[in-house]
């Protein structure tokens, strides 16, 4: 793909990147028709980002829900536009899969960020409330200039071209500034935890993601026969008792397999086990 000349005016609407347009699109505009004064301010303060509610109330929750409420229509805007012009080449070079990884990497690094930097009362506090996708919208525009540095991108309405490996550094440039600055009410803090994110992600997760380390049904069925296994030795071992307690010795090993009386080692005769297999 390199030298190609990459224009970003139209790019389809893969199928992450519509359905996270989509919910936060609805999320928006719930709010916008229907949000009274008291519904916005309990959004804000239960599902927003409130660092303090995070630590001392586990509302661990909002370390995602806060990426899908945008402010105002500019915010939403620019948030949305960020996610298909760049997301959609995303996803559609790397898969649907790694595309929703790299966007959530980036909104929790985010999140931890302003948590971190709010505790520490650096531009921020524990009581202040961050929302909209602009972490994760950062952790993919760090990536595309990762991925696709030297293809060239036209910034539509600007009618010039740039290298994406230079629109990203002007980001962070102008990103730390304004994060130093202060200017607006903007969280640049999670911008800046978005990019890192990003630049991370691309680093060092595996080709096929970190859903690729494992299967989720693999890790699902795993934990359900260690459960079940785990019953059937407290069966086994409550078997033992009840059955000792009408006289009659009988004996399961640590697996709780049962073992026959010939084959019971703490009869002397060794042997093989049988009985359910494991």
């Amino acid at each position: 793909m390199r030298g190609r000349e990459m224009t970003l005016s139209f790019p389809p609407f893969t199928p992450a990147v519509t359905w996270l347009l989509g919910i936060n699109t609805a999320v928006y505009l719930f709010l916008a028709a229907f949000g009274s004064r008291d519904v916005v301010e309990w959004v804000y303060a239960y599902l927003g980002l409130v660092p303090r509610m995070v630590v001392f109330h586990f509302a661990i929750w909002q370390i995602i829900t806060y990426s899908f409420i945008h402010f105002n229509f500019w915010h939403w805007f620019g948030n949305m536009l960020g996610i298909w012009m760049f997301g959609a080449s995303f996803e559609g070079f790397w898969g649907t899969r790694r595309f929703l990884e790299l966007f959530f990497y980036g909104v929790i690094g985010a999140a931890l960020t302003t948590i971190i930097f709010g505790f520490a009362h650096i531009l921020s506090s524990p009581n202040t409330v961050t929302i909209g996708a602009s972490g994760g919208v950062f952790a993919i525009l760090m990536a595309f200039g990762m991925v696709f540095g030297e293809n060239e991108i036209m910034m539509i309405p600007f009618p010039f071209l740039i290298k994406a490996k230079y629109f990203v550094l002007i980001l962070i440039v102008v990103t730390v500034a304004f994060a130093i600055g202060d200017r607006g009410g903007v969280a640049y803090l999670a911008h800046l935890g978005g990019l890192l994110s990003g630049y991370l992600y691309v680093k060092f997760a595996p080709r096929r993601g970190q859903a690729g380390r494992f299967s989720l049904s693999e890790w699902y069925y795993g934990l359900n026969n260690s459960y079940y296994r785990w019953k059937r030795r407290r069966a086994a071992r409550k078997f033992e008792v009840y059955m000792r307690r009408h006289d009659r010795d009988i004996h399961f090993d640590e697996h709780g397999n049962y073992i026959p009386p010939d084959d019971d080692p703490r009869k002397g005769n060794g042997g093989s086990k049988s009985g359910w297999v494991n």
